[in-house]
């Protein structure tokens, strides 16, 4: 769960979204192809922000994602939940 930080756009990775997770965590997603939030909006666990796509400095569709810990890009294994 978190909030929108920010949403916009750069040369290098296209399209993206930011979402403040509060406790100084942040996620980043980029090179997308559409938002589907707006700054300021609250979002939850599971709900569709954004969709992959190739925009910016890319070869091909992916998804640019990154988790930030107090400013620091920090391994995001640690923060991927799969169910079963």
């Amino acid at each position: 769960d978190g909030v929108v930080e920010a949403t916009g756009y750069s040369r290098g990775m296209g399209r993206y979204l930011i979402i403040d997770h509060g406790y100084g965590y942040k996620t980043l997603y980029g090179h997308l192809s559409k938002t589907m939030v707006k700054r300021g909006a609250r979002v939850r666990r599971g709900e569709k922000v954004a969709e992959m796509g190739s925009t910016g400095r890319s070869t091909g569709p992916h998804l640019h994602y990154e988790v930030r810990h107090n400013g620091r890009a920090v391994n995001p294994w640690n923060y991927i939940f799969v169910e079963d």
